[in-house]
């Protein structure tokens, strides 16, 4: 049996519904062109499709499984990776997403949100410039998860920030991202975890039917590349 995962990410700016609808197109194409790419005995299940983002492309997620937009294809399964809505929680970007009533996400399936320490916190450039936080209070993964319903799980990680979770080298734009994102020493031990927990752990589990490493994380007995600092869970 095999599945598909979309995963979607964007950065910040104005206005998502430029990838609220690049996303539609995108979940739409895969019903009809996926199979063209895949080999011949590779068959897609269309049943078992989850869809994940980080930042913008977090929200962009949780607005597309809301029916802010509608797709030809039905999500089992979201994940937010840092996700934001906004610049403050008076300044969500447009469409709004968060309402601020708990657990009022109609998501009709199990959800993940991964935080981050630093994400919350905007880096200081020579120690005298601050920086506003990619992810701040009010808008980020903690208020996310606050809105969902169960089953939902929330994995918040110490000691990296907004962009801990990508290639090490990212060109150009990696520049400007490292003077806004605080991060760790090695983005290693972090692509590992978020890879790790939403494909081989929450996917496993609520796609597959194999809960068994995703209640050892939340037992505390699997141990994790990176250090947790709060591991919640709406059962």
């Amino acid at each position: 049996m095999t599945y598909f995962c979309f995963a979607f990410s964007s950065v910040a700016g104005p206005n998502a519904n430029v990838d609220i609808n690049s996303t539609v197109a995108t979940t739409n194409w895969i019903s009809e062109g996926l199979h063209y790419l895949l080999p011949p005995h590779v068959q897609p299940n269309m049943r078992k499709l989850g869809l994940a983002g980080h930042s913008r492309g977090g929200k962009a997620a949780f607005a597309l499984v809301l029916e802010k937009a509608a797709t030809s294809l039905k999500f089992s399964a979201l994940i937010g990776i840092d996700p934001v809505d906004g610049i403050c929680r008076c300044l969500q970007t447009p469409p709004p997403v968060l309402t601020y009533v708990p657990h009022s996400f109609d998501l009709d399936m199990p959800a993940m949100v991964i935080g981050t320490e630093f994400g919350e916190m905007g880096k200081n450039i020579l120690c005298r410039i601050p920086l506003p936080a990619p992810a701040p209070k009010g808008v980020n993964d903690e208020d996310f998860f606050n809105e969902c319903q169960k089953p939902a799980c929330h994995f918040f990680v110490k000691g990296y920030g907004h962009v801990g979770m990508l290639d090490d080298n990212i060109g150009l734009m990696g520049i400007d991202l490292n003077m806004i994102c605080s991060h760790g020493n090695s983005r290693k031990p972090m692509r590992r975890f978020v890879g790790g927990v939403a494909v081989a752990i929450f996917m496993k589990a609520y796609l597959l039917g194999d809960d068994g490493e995703l209640m050892a994380i939340r037992d505390g007995q699997e141990t994790a590349p990176v250090e947790l600092k709060a591991i919640e869970f709406l059962e």
